[in-house]
């Protein structure tokens, strides 16, 4: 298997965000869930999508949803690439890729190589709704809202 299914509980995760807050699936329940996995911080897709996601936040609030970014990045590059960017949700810092195996945005354990541009819509009560094996920068932060009701 290379996705997650619709339907299938969604993987648990317990990882430090840009600011050193520990989030976990739990966090969220009770609230549609966006996951974004993106390669690399401040890299120009993932600016892309990140800004596309920061210039609609107050939709997905509006809507009860959460946003997430997910890369392997250290605290340090994700707390200066939400700063420069004024992102207003959390990034997460998945240093051993864990939560990338887990939510297939890696096939390589360790500490070698980048996410995939993967992203993951979870419903309020931890399921998945939808998963995009290859997602697009420019265009997913717009796709994932009008997939949540």
């Amino acid at each position: 298997m290379s996705h997650l299914e619709a339907g299938a509980a969604a993987p648990d995760f317990s990882v430090t965000d840009h600011q050193g807050i520990q989030r976990s699936l739990i966090d969220y329940r009770g609230a549609h869930l966006v996951l974004w996995f993106y390669p690399r911080a401040d890299t120009p897709g993932c600016t892309t999508e990140g800004c596309g996601f920061r210039d609609i936040y107050s939709d997905f609030e509006a809507k009860g949803a959460a946003i997430v970014g997910v890369s392997f990045d250290t605290i340090e590059e994700n707390r200066a690439f939400a700063e420069k960017f004024s992102f207003p949700y959390p990034l997460l810092c998945d240093r051993d890729r864990t939560m990338g195996l887990a939510y297939f945005a890696t096939d390589e354990p360790g500490t070698g190589g980048y996410a995939k541009r993967i992203g993951v819509l979870i419903d309020p009560e931890g399921k998945v709704v939808e998963y995009w094996a290859s997602a697009s920068a420019a265009e997913f932060p717009q796709e994932v809202l009008d997939r949540i009701p």
